[in-house]
């Protein structure tokens, strides 16, 4: 989950580690560190002042870990991942071609197939690149969130190749896959994306990660219990992580 460390949250941590805490979860503050957005995007955060405010809260159900974007600059990521303590590094593609994925302008011209075959093919890369840098691959499914096209939905048929270029990556790079549960309350998002976790399974993969992507309370847990079946259904193992290691959800 983000709070206000994150550009695009103003979620206090007070009101998540609340609404965690009512719902009987542990919490794991990701902030955006994403420094390669275009323009005058600073999707990057302090995180001398991250430690020094949340630190004294660490260990009491909240873990404190970053959310990178893996789009490029390795060194840049690696350096900072490595300066600090993190609990867990996700690592999320949000760029294709140098465009924001979240902004239309980020299709025109590209047919859907294009799209999302590079947007694939970049993330592998981008896992590759980021060895040892992060823990988690965040969200495969971000482009279907923003995607203008009719249909955005990613099917695991029509991408197979690419797709499993990705998990088999993540699986070579010792990277965990999260479930983001942000689309699960769509029946066909989950429809869609559970053939990939399936896949994953098949190619060695044996984790996952659970993540709400909470930027408001509100959202913090949402759809948990449709996340734990389908990794039940599966046979993937939840699992957090703290001071880089795995460790298993009892």
């Amino acid at each position: 989950m983000h709070t206000r460390y994150s550009t695009d949250s103003e979620m206090s941590a007070t009101a998540a580690l609340k609404r965690a805490q009512e719902l009987g979860l542990g919490a794991v503050f990701t902030e955006h560190f994403d420094c390669e957005f275009p323009g005058s995007e600073d999707f990057t955060f302090d995180a001398d002042a991250y430690f020094a405010e949340y630190s004294p809260l660490r260990g009491h159900g909240l873990l404190l870990g970053a959310e990178i974007g893996i789009a490029d600059h390795e060194r840049e990521n690696r350096a900072f991942v490595e300066k600090y303590p993190f609990d867990m590094v996700i690592g999320s593609l949000h760029l294709l071609h140098g465009k924001d994925l979240y902004h239309k302008e980020a299709y025109v011209g590209l047919s859907k197939d294009v799209a999302y075959n590079d947007y694939f093919s970049a993330m592998a890369q981008a896992v590759k690149n980021h060895a040892g840098v992060m823990d988690v691959l965040g969200h495969i499914d971000y482009i279907a969130r923003c995607a203008t096209y009719d249909d955005a939905e990613v099917d695991y048929e029509c991408y197979t190749e690419a797709i499993d270029n990705v998990l088999k990556t993540v699986v070579e790079c010792n990277v965990v896959m999260e479930l983001n549960t942000r689309r699960l309350g769509d029946r066909q998002a989950g429809i869609e994306l559970f053939p990939i976790y399936r896949r994953y399974r098949e190619l060695g993969g044996r984790y996952a990660t659970i993540g709400s992507d909470a930027h408001k309370s509100t959202a913090i847990g949402a759809h948990f219990d449709t996340a734990l079946q389908m990794l039940q259904a599966a046979r993937l193992k939840p699992v957090v992580f703290k001071e880089r290691k795995l460790l298993p959800l009892k």
